[in-house]
């Protein structure tokens, strides 16, 4: 082979191996939105995360996030980074919900996750007109955008609303308004939703009024996973790694059995 053949032929397998393949898009597509549980905080016994990423959460070239500028990417570790920002994020429950899916139903299809979920954050500062609202429903149809489906929204809040007794009190009616809201704003009356009890709380007091409220909710396609019996990182208030790894897979457990055909 003469030089400049030689030299072609090197040009040729660089450019080849540059050259990206036609772009995975996502089949299911699924909302995280919520506070701090949601966004995650396992591993975060210290002001730094540990890093440490279990089994259950490792990437899955079937599992895609949204990204905040809105692109599709493999999911990855910490999922909510930049999404909840100013804050440190750990391991949440969405790629262990989204691993145990795939490893249940392995036809199920590309998974897209929508990161939304913003730490310390009440339900009345989700409501409709709010600015995380807002960021929810365009991040939602954003993910539409690639010809997917939402399969559902998982909604794991209310810790920061147990700190006043009116705003614990108000939290069964003003969650029901947000999924009502959702919902119409994606044209999708039926759309599942998953919520998650919570199991520790800003104010332990009120702790139980809130609870309550998420077990009671009446509308139709929702159903309600609690977190009580999980374990928490040293501060007593967010999950661990292993509870938010259980977490997701008890999540996937109720989409399977409830809400998939």
């Amino acid at each position: 082979m003469s030089k400049g053949m030689l030299l072609f032929f090197f040009f040729f397998v660089a450019l080849a191996g540059s050259v990206c393949p036609e772009e995975v898009k996502p089949k299911n597509i699924f909302i995280l939105a919520g506070q701090s549980n949601m966004a995650g905080r396992g591993g975060l016994n210290t002001p730094k995360w540990d890093g440490k990423i279990p089994f259950e959460s490792n990437p899955n070239p079937n599992i895609l996030q949204l990204t905040l500028n809105k692109s599709w990417v493999q999911a990855h570790e910490p999922l909510h980074v930049g999404i909840d920002y100013n804050k440190t994020v750990g391991i949440g429950p969405g790629l262990p919900f989204a691993n145990a899916i795939l490893a249940k139903d392995p036809s199920f299809g590309v998974i897209g996750l929508v990161p939304c979920a913003k730490g310390a954050t009440k339900i009345k500062q989700w409501a409709l007109g709010t600015d995380l609202y807002k960021r929810l429903v365009e991040r939602t149809k954003a993910s539409l955008q690639s010809g997917g489906k939402i399969q559902a929204l998982i909604w794991y809040q209310g810790e920061s609303d147990t700190n006043k007794k009116a705003d614990a009190e108000s939290y069964k009616s003003r969650l029901e308004k947000l999924f009502q809201d959702f919902r119409r704003d994606l044209n999708s009356p039926d759309l599942p939703i998953i919520l998650v009890a919570i199991a520790s709380a800003e104010g332990p007091a009120l702790m139980e009024t809130v609870r309550e409220a998420q077990l009671s909710i009446n509308l139709n396609n929702v159903k309600c996973n609690d977190a009580k019996g999980s374990h928490f990182n040293t501060d007593k208030l967010h999950l661990d790694t292993a509870s938010q790894v259980l977490l997701g897979q008890k999540l996937a457990d109720t989409f399977l059995s409830t809400f998939s055909h």
